[in-house]
């Protein structure tokens, strides 16, 4: 068993070196190996702007330079991934999302910023400026989970639990969002009686692949179906509580088979653009080995 455990991570970390970017390279490196959290702050950096916000690419289905919410949003997630979300960079995005929030304390989901650059089609730019559940309750939920603290987090998180509250119906993209709040707000018998009712949706409206004859929502690829682990990547996350130990178990041999001849594991959603495949790669592959790994199924 230990032998198979490490040629899985051997097998990616080929497929690393090969194919992912110099980021995700330092990511892994961190993870999986000897590789310091400073080095990947110091590849993370170079896709930030003078606003405190990020872009450039770093998100690679927008190619947009300047900042956008979702790309800073991974960047957050980068740094809490390295277990350094703190400081003067996160300082920064916090002002970079106080400066682009709309009225209703979120931020937008695509900044009219990215207007006239290529970006993927479901990037769209909506005629409301208005708040977006997916980069505002995933960073209101990484700032709660890490002790930061900073004057836009409790309007957005008002704005978190006014909007999942409302919730009647939702896609598998903001129910991500939306967990990554709930796992982290401070409130935890409210989190928790709000992920009991989200998770009645996702199984009522059968946003999650059991049976394997999940519908394919409108506008997705069929890979994009999630899977339980994809909402639980976590055991301790309040989403592993909607799936029974089966389901979550054939979920993860599922995952743990989608890896490649070349190591990695494949972009689920549409290739609008060949080298996202590409930069993209890396960052799929690190996300299942984290996943495997907190389930134990990784040495």
């Amino acid at each position: 068993m230990t032998e198979a455990k490490n040629d899985v991570l051997a097998r990616a970390a080929d497929h690393v070196l090969m194919s992912a970017r110099v980021l995700e390279r330092r990511r892994f490196e961190h993870l999986f190996g000897a590789g310091a959290a400073a080095d990947v702050v110091a590849a993370l950096v170079p896709y930030r702007n003078p606003d405190g916000g990020f872009g450039n690419a770093l998100e690679p289905d927008c190619r947009a330079p300047g900042s956008q919410p979702v790309t800073t949003m991974g960047a957050l997630s980068i740094l809490d991934e390295a277990g350094v979300a703190e400081g003067e960079l996160v300082e920064g995005m916090c002002d970079y999302f106080a400066s682009v929030s709309a009225a209703d304390g979120g931020a937008p989901f695509v900044h009219p910023s990215a207007r006239g650059y290529p970006m993927a089609p479901w990037w769209q730019i909506p005629d409301d400026y208005v708040g977006s559940l997916i980069p505002t309750a995933t960073v209101a939920g990484l700032l709660h989970k890490n002790g930061v603290e900073h004057p836009w987090l409790a309007p957005a998180a008002d704005f978190c639990w006014r909007t999942i509250d409302a919730l009647t119906d939702t896609h598998p993209y903001e129910v991500l969002a939306c967990l990554s709040f709930l796992d982290h707000a401070p409130d935890r018998d409210r989190a928790r009686r709000a992920a009991e009712r989200l998770g009645e949706t996702v199984r009522t409206r059968r946003l999650v692949r059991i049976t394997g004859d999940e519908p394919v929502p409108d506008g997705y690829a069929p890979g994009e179906v999630k899977h339980p682990h994809d909402y639980a990547p976590r055991p301790d996350s309040l989403a592993r509580q909607w799936f029974s130990d089966a389901e979550l178990e054939s979920g993860l041999d599922g995952l743990l088979a989608e890896q490649g001849a070349d190591g990695g594991w494949p972009v689920r959603w549409r290739i609008w653009n060949p080298v996202i495949a590409y930069e993209w790669s890396g960052w799929v592959t690190i996300e299942a080995l984290s996943v495997l790994t907190a389930y134990g199924r990784l040495s």
